[in-house]
């Protein structure tokens, strides 16, 4: 597992690159991943268009931005993703968010189709569910925990919604997308700066 992670660590691209990459693939209309598919295509443009957005306008609250700054623990955050991902297409941009407030946070980026065996190692209910955050310890290389696919309050409505209907349903995933775009990526934000609480105490008191 570790050289499996050492080697992804080395492939990983920073946020900015993966950006480009998405822009450059919707403006060419293609899309990271095996399947080619018109509707993965079309959903690489949609999210170009989403991380465009997020990027100018999610905030970050003082309260926030004091206890993320406060973290003094190196860690890298390794996270699986596609390009067609809408869950990945708001929670990256809140990522890269708390990662530029402070020195001590990393940020690589991997695409799952092209890491079979890290994102096998990293199932959420036996399932390739992306994006899929790991947070690793710089010094010993250990990871600490995960994070995803989806901010806390949307996987209870997911996992709700899938209780009750037995499988997300089209509609049901556009209800989805009008709670990230209404959040603007604030329970991203307080999943993780609770994390980073949670591995450096002192942070938060």
């Amino acid at each position: 597992m570790e050289s499996i992670i050492k080697s992804s660590l080395e492939r990983g691209m920073s946020y900015p690159s993966y950006r480009e990459l998405v822009k450059q693939l919707a403006e060419n209309s293609d899309t990271t991943g095996l399947e080619k598919t018109e509707a993965l295509v079309n959903y690489t443009k949609l999210n170009d268009r989403r991380m465009k957005r997020w990027d100018k306008t999610i905030k970050v609250s003082d309260d926030l931005k004091k206890k993320i700054a406060e973290f003094n623990h190196p860690v890298t955050w390794l996270v699986i993703t596609e390009s067609w991902c809408g869950d990945a297409a708001h929670v990256l941009p809140a990522l890269h968010k708390i990662v530029e407030l402070n020195g001590n946070l990393n940020m690589k980026i991997v695409l799952r189709d092209e890491h079979p065996k890290l994102m096998d190692a990293f199932l959420t209910e036996g399932s390739r569910s992306i994006p899929k955050v790991i947070m690793i310890e710089d010094k010993t290389g250990d990871v600490l925990t995960t994070y995803g696919p989806r901010p806390s309050e949307a996987t209870v409505y997911v996992n709700r919604y899938k209780a009750k209907y037995g499988k997300l349903t089209p509609e049901f995933k556009e209800d989805l997308q009008h709670w990230y775009n209404k959040n603007k990526g604030q329970n991203v934000l307080k999943d993780v700066t609770e994390m980073l609480c949670k591995l450096e105490p002192s942070v938060c008191l």
